[in-house]
């Protein structure tokens, strides 16, 4: 659950004042709250923040199983008995470092709870289990993420818990910007990158009537690199863009037509 930070620099366009907003809440101990669709560079943007920083990032991708013990801690029996291991909230507490828990609203509801004292400016993760109430340090950052397009009545946050945030909206790039961030992370050339950028564009409306969820940035770039590394472009599209967003052969055939009419065949 801990991704140490990448020994090269990550690239990051920003979109408006993103950068500023993020830097000037961790200097005020505030957490941050990222909401935007699935692929749109929610996830870089931290990893990127943590470097400009120079934080180390602790990243938990929240699911339906996972608990406030695997963010907290837990007794473990080893060879010489039990002993207790720190999760990765606990070790971004007491080391310092951004705890980025993404798609928040994926996890259990008692997460969410563990959060509060952390969220607001108590800034305290008490641990039960052993007994210690930690103090966060002043390099120590909540961060958490989620789609709204996709959560439903049972999987949103509490009013209670959105209010203890600083909010960032985040959405899908524009044309230029998206071409790019293509261009920037294939080395696919710009012909080709200002095609894809066309077709995410054309995309993005199909889905509105068709789709759960449209195609986001990281998927385009999925397929501009399966193109720079010499794949057919009408077949990279496929099995990296189209094959993913459906399972619906109809469906399917119907975005693939999209593909033609902006890619050429």
């Amino acid at each position: 659950m801990n991704a140490p930070a990448p020994s090269w620099k990550l690239s990051y366009r920003p979109e408006a004042e993103e950068i500023d907003v993020f830097e000037r809440a961790f200097h005020c101990r505030l957490p941050v709250l990222i909401k935007g669709p699935t692929g749109c560079g929610k996830t870089r943007f931290v990893e990127h923040m943590a470097q400009r920083l120079n934080l180390p990032l602790y990243t938990i991708s929240c699911h339906d199983d996972l608990s406030a013990t695997d963010l907290v801690g837990r007794h473990l029996i080893g060879s010489e008995g039990t002993f207790w291991q720190d999760g990765p909230l606990t070790r971004a507490v007491r080391e310092g470092g951004i705890c980025y828990l993404d798609e928040i609203v994926e996890a259990r509801k008692d997460t969410t709870v563990v959060l509060h004292a952390l969220s607001d400016d108590r800034r305290l993760l008490p641990i039960e289990r052993t007994g210690e109430m930690l103090q966060a340090p002043a390099s120590f950052m909540l961060v958490v993420s989620y789609n709204p397009g996709y959560q439903n009545l049972l999987k949103g946050l509490k009013p209670s818990t959105r209010q203890r945030f600083i909010s960032l909206s985040f959405k899908h790039p524009g044309l230029e910007r998206e071409q790019a961030i293509i261009s920037s992370e294939s080395g696919l050339d710009a012909a080709w990158a200002e095609r894809l950028a066309l077709l995410a564009q054309a995309l993005r409306q199909s889905a509105r009537d068709s789709l759960e969820e449209a195609p986001g940035t990281r998927l385009i770039v999925d397929a501009a690199r399966m193109m720079a590394a010499g794949l057919e472009p009408r077949l990279a599209c496929r099995v990296a863009i189209i094959e993913c967003l459906s399972d619906d052969p109809e469906h399917i055939e119907a975005l693939m037509r999209v593909v033609d009419m902006v890619m050429g065949r």
